[in-house]
């Protein structure tokens, strides 16, 4: 059965989930901590839907394919079609927002990166992007004073604010609409901030987000 999205009152969204469109190295802090170098153009990957599974039930990663990381994002629901669309129009398209996180099977990326192949065996896999809820949206936030946080296990990992990205979100979405249109129901990850780790067996993660989300989650063991 397909995932479908839902809002924090309850709703589900009227499509199921389509792609699930992702930024790399969105946060210089981030790509410095990996070593990576610091991108000038937005760095663009995707995950299937059948990556989706709902935050709040308890994560079961992967462990025997190698080290799990978590990556904390900020998540955009699209709520209509985006194509070739400018930042004005792109940012009006949004109908929620939520908390992402980009599971990411480190070692296997290594190893692939090393090779210069695609990510999609460390990113795409079934589970590799608990989603919570959605916010909805009635009209476009600031997006420079949206922030998430992670904690885990009660100390905080990962601190996020819109006004670090190096591609802010209007400009984000409009340049992936360039690529490819961004569906009705289709998701987009906007990057995470540093303080990316191996996720902990057992532990307790809790995310805030800026505007009343909060969830709490279990990593199984």
């Amino acid at each position: 059965m397909r995932f479908v999205p839902r809002f924090t009152d309850g709703r589900p969204f009227a499509e199921p989930l389509g792609k699930i469109v992702c930024v790399g190295r969105n946060y210089a802090e981030h790509a410095r901590e990996l070593d990576n170098p610091v991108p000038s153009e937005p760095l663009l990957f995707i995950k299937p839907a059948t990556a989706a599974v709902a935050l709040e039930q308890p994560i079961a990663a992967p462990f025997a394919r190698g080290e799990v990381h978590y990556e904390t994002e900020l998540a955009l629901l699209i709520g209509e079609p985006l194509s070739n669309a400018t930042p004005e129009q792109a940012e009006r398209g949004v109908a929620g927002i939520g908390l992402a996180l980009d599971l990411t099977l480190r070692d296997v990326q290594a190893r692939l990166k090393e090779k210069g192949h695609p990510w999609e065996a460390a990113k795409a896999f079934d589970g590799a992007c608990p989603l919570s809820a959605f916010l909805p949206l009635t009209e476009v936030p600031d997006w420079a004073t949206l922030s998430f946080t992670l904690e885990v296990d009660g100390e905080v990992r990962q601190q996020g604010r819109g006004a670090d990205m190096l591609f802010p979100v209007p400009a984000l979405l409009a340049e992936m609409s360039r690529h490819f249109t961004l569906q009705h129901g289709d998701v987009v990850l906007t990057g995470t901030p540093a303080g990316v780790g191996p996720l902990p067996r057992g532990a307790t993660l809790a995310f805030t987000l800026s505007g009343g989300l909060a969830v709490t989650t279990r990593v199984t063991e």
